[in-house]
Order: C-alpha cells, then structure tokens, then sequence
C-alpha cells in the first residue's frame, strides 16, 4: 500500500500520530519518527505531530514513564498533550493510528467530516503497519496501566515503524 500524495506539492508532507490519550504512544512515536527523518535528510520535507482522541490529558506533559524511556535512547522529549480535532483533517497528509480503537474513532471523525475538508480513509493507517515483520497485529498496544518493561517494547515497535515509514516517506518524496 503506497503512501498518499501530499495534499499541498509546495509544502511538506504533514504526518500526524494519534494514540488515547497523547501522553505515551504517539508522542513516543513523534519523537522517535522526527529523529529518523533528521537523520535521513528529511526534516525540510516532512513535519510530524501528534494528538490523542480523547481530552483527558490535553494540556500536560508526556508520561514520566515515557520521557524516561525516550531520554534514555537518545530522543527528545519535550512534548505538551492535544486532542485531535477535526480541523486536523484539512492540513494531514497522513493520521497514523497507534490501535485499531484510535483507528475506528479516526474513521468516524473522516465519515463525519472528512469531506468538509477533502480528507479520506485512504489517509489514515496504523503506524505499526510501517514495520516489516508487525505480524497479524499491527497494533501498538497501550503501555499506561503497567509497568516500565511496557514502555520498552512501546518503544522497539515505534522505532521498527518509524524505520519503516521513514525509508517510504523517503521514496515518496525524493524518489
């Protein structure tokens, strides 16, 4: 399955990740995706955020758990959470789900109002997908309720997708 065209040629390729909640999966994926297209050369071409369906957290920091996971293998982590609006449909190129709940709220928000701003379903994916060997479950199962090891395999899935992604995003737009 090939990426979708940029919306906008001229302008960079809007990536935008989407978990519950916006404190551990997608700005995990955020940051570990914003890495690899740096050191890939492609920070001038494509711009990564991410957001949480629901409202819980908007406004706070990532989980402590999170950060510490991310600031020992070398990522940033500054990071402050948001809900995903449907706005956010007029300015994506590609929503990346980090489950298949996020992924089915995103659908419903795309019927909704994805015509309104000439966003389809062909646009939205689960991040996991990018990996090579995500096997039947494409998921990236939600680490908040247990421990740090959680956080862990969190993070070798997303940097497995973020890999993954990054050589597409590269073809795509340098090809």
């Amino acid at each position: 399955m090939s990426l979708p065209e940029p919306r906008d040629p001229a302008g960079p390729y809007r990536v935008s990740v989407v978990c519950l909640g916006n404190i551990c999966r997608s700005p995990m994926a955020e940051k570990v995706l914003t890495a690899d297209l740096e050191r890939a050369g492609m920070s001038d071409l494509v711009e990564v955020d991410s957001s949480g369906t629901g409202d819980w957290h908007v406004g706070g920091d990532m989980d402590p758990r999170a950060s510490s996971t991310l600031r020992v293998h070398g990522y940033l982590t500054t990071h402050t959470a948001r809900q995903f609006a449907p706005e956010d449909l007029a300015t994506r190129d590609l929503i990346l789900a980090m489950d298949l709940d996020n992924l089915d709220e995103l659908r419903r928000v795309v019927d909704e109002r994805g015509a309104e701003f000439g966003f389809d379903v062909s646009r939205l994916r689960l991040f996991r997908s990018f990996a090579p060997a995500s096997g039947p479950n494409p998921e990236v199962p939600d680490p908040y309720y247990g421990g740090d090891d959680g956080f862990t395999a969190v993070l070798n899935m997303v940097e497995a997708a973020a890999k993954g992604l990054t050589g597409e995003l590269t073809t795509r737009l340098r090809g």
